[in-house]
């Protein structure tokens, strides 16, 4: 037996890799495929903003301020609690629902020392919403 002739042989190498390449990208175009098919796609991209609000409570008025974040259309954030209603419509609201609400704005409302007020995201497709924010009244 020729053991050099037996070291030097390595045909069956690149057929083998070929092979192995070619079904991991068919793999990888099915998930891909199988991912908008199934209307998954959407979901990954439909996410919540991230943003943070500041609440100022006076005694009788309770001013809610965009500190930072994602700016968020107007029509998309909602009060919950005491004092309910989109953004737009809500305390001294002077926003229109095509406004963008970015760092520094803000609404104030008349809430009691016993509320509870969330600021909540709602998309337009109303598909998605989360709360970005929670106030709770000093004697709540």
């Amino acid at each position: 037996m020729n053991f050099k002739s037996l070291i030097a042989d390595d045909d069956a190498v690149s057929p083998v890799i070929g092979v192995i390449l070619m079904v991991a990208i068919t793999v990888i175009l099915a998930a891909v495929i199988a991912t908008f098919v199934l209307g998954l796609g959407d979901q990954v991209s439909s996410t919540a903003p991230q943003s943070s609000f500041t609440f100022d409570y006076d005694g009788s008025d309770l001013t809610i301020t965009h500190n930072g974040g994602d700016s968020i259309q107007a029509n998309e954030l909602y009060l919950k609690g005491a004092v309910s209603g989109d953004w737009t419509s809500v305390g001294s609201a002077s926003y229109t629902s095509s406004d963008m609400i970015s760092a520094g704005y803000g609404v104030t409302v008349g809430v009691s020392d016993t509320d509870t007020i969330r600021v909540v995201y709602q998309s337009s497709e109303g598909g998605n919403s989360a709360t970005l924010g929670t106030w709770e009244g000093p004697n709540a």
